[in-house]
């Protein structure tokens, strides 16, 4: 049988030169693909580019020292020293779900050694590479055991503002139906639980509620006990699911119980929960991304079907879990002398934070900056929430090379002696001059 000839050479250019016509398979790729890229890498890219010397680089996630850089605690090198001398310590594949010292520490760590329940067993532990692997295997876990006789696809309910890559990790997850809820308030320069309490209400039966149980990002503004008595009453009555995100415990007051106070008292009213951890910030462990999904069930019954939900979830996206930087935090949570030097280091971690907040108020005190900055001390944590809308915080990153978050967010221990006045000074400018 004949072939239909195209009247063409059967080896043909096509327009991009590529011989024979085949175009690449990322040829379709969507041209705002570039453009999804996050906003801090965005930043980053632009800051890197700038040639000014005073330029200052405020968007980061990582706790910067008093030098301008990330470093390692103390506490965790000796102990990786002592872990990689060790002539027991063998490597080898932990199970799925992870080390199960590592997940039992963190699961205390969460709820409280006494917590009730993980005296009942109807508590889920699961180890993560980071935690943004928490929050994706959390949302796989959702889709399939919200509603095992129905595929629920939402609606997750998102602070505004927050992580700018939260949804994208539901929507992988095959979540497509991702809402806001009021959370900071511009004028209020804290968090609205009015405004917030008035969107979830009009939130359908089941929905997802994600929540930051302290160290907000980006904006610092955590809730009062108060309001969490108020917010959970709310998400019962009104029978949605909480999804409590906790990335750097023990870094927001100091107090590693204090930090985990909302999700044990939600643990406490007896409701089903799920909690992303991360280890990363607050051991300083960056580059090993250690991160904990914890579950709890109303009834143990449940327990065994949802450990088999979640450990074919893990075969899927990561299979086992590296396990170097879990064995160090297990080392620690587990020995009341590592304890007590590790909450030692990161209570100053803390102290340096808040002293900032405190002289850069004062700066912009002095120099007679409009308005109460009360908000800067009012917060905790790593991050902060200036206030500056976009005209300013364009104008800091053009007029005066200082580098935001668009929303006006900044992390706190990005500023040291060297920048301090900069910074001030600059945000001064910033809420003075003419736009």
């Amino acid at each position: 049988m004949s072939r239909p000839s195209s009247g063409h050479d059967e080896k043909e250019v096509n327009q991009n030169g590529d011989p024979g016509g085949h175009l690449s398979v990322f040829t379709n790729t969507h041209p705002t693909a570039a453009a999804a890229a996050s906003l801090e890498t965005n930043l980053l890219s632009v800051f890197k580019k700038d040639t000014q010397a005073r330029k200052v680089y405020l968007a980061g996630r990582e706790y910067y020292s008093e030098e301008g850089k990330t470093f390692e605690l103390r506490l965790v090198g000796k102990i990786k020293q002592q872990l990689s001398s060790d002539p027991t310590h063998r490597p080898e594949y932990p199970s799925s779900l992870g080390l199960s010292e590592f997940t039992r520490r963190a699961t205390e760590a969460a709820l409280g050694r006494s917590s009730r329940a993980i005296v009942e067993n109807r508590v889920l532990g699961v180890q993560t590479p980071g935690f943004t692997a928490a929050v994706r295997l959390g949302a796989e876990l959702l889709r399939h055991w919200y509603d095992i006789s129905a595929a629920w696809c939402g609606p997750v309910y998102l602070s505004s503002p927050c992580d700018d890559s939260l949804a994208g990790i539901f929507q992988a997850a095959g979540i497509q139906d991702i809402r806001e809820y009021y959370y900071w308030d511009d004028k209020q320069r804290g968090v609205c639980l009015e405004k917030l309490l008035e969107d979830l209400e009009r939130a359908p039966e089941r929905s997802v509620v994600v929540l930051s149980a302290s160290a907000h990002y980006p904006t610092g503004a955590d809730l009062s006990q108060n309001q969490w008595a108020v917010i959970t009453q709310f998400i019962m009555r009104r029978r949605l699911f909480p999804f409590l995100l906790l990335p750097a415990q023990a870094l927001c007051s100091g107090d590693l119980e204090r930090d985990a106070w909302p999700v044990q008292h939600c643990a406490s009213q007896g409701m089903d929960l799920l909690c992303a951890q991360s280890f990363s910030h607050c051991f300083g462990l960056y580059g090993e991304a250690v991160g904990h999904l914890l579950g709890v069930l109303k009834q143990n019954s449940l327990l065994l079907s949802v450990q088999s939900q979640a450990d074919k979830a893990v075969r899927s996206l990561w299979a086992q879990p590296s396990v170097g930087g879990a064995h160090v935090v297990a080392t620690v949570l587990s020995n009341p002398a590592h304890l007590v030097e590790w909450k030692g280091e990161v209570r100053h971690i803390v102290e340096r934070c808040m002293l900032i907040r405190d002289i850069l108020r004062e700066k912009l005190r002095l120099l007679g900056t409009p308005g109460c900055q009360d908000h800067l001390t009012q917060q905790g944590g790593l991050y902060c929430c200036t206030g500056l809308n976009d005209q300013q915080v364009e104008f800091l990153s053009k007029r005066r090379h200082v580098y935001l978050l668009p929303g006006g967010c900044l992390n706190v221990s990005a500023i040291n002696s060297r920048n301090l006045e900069y910074v001030a000074e600059s945000i001064h400018l910033a809420l003075t001059t003419s736009l």
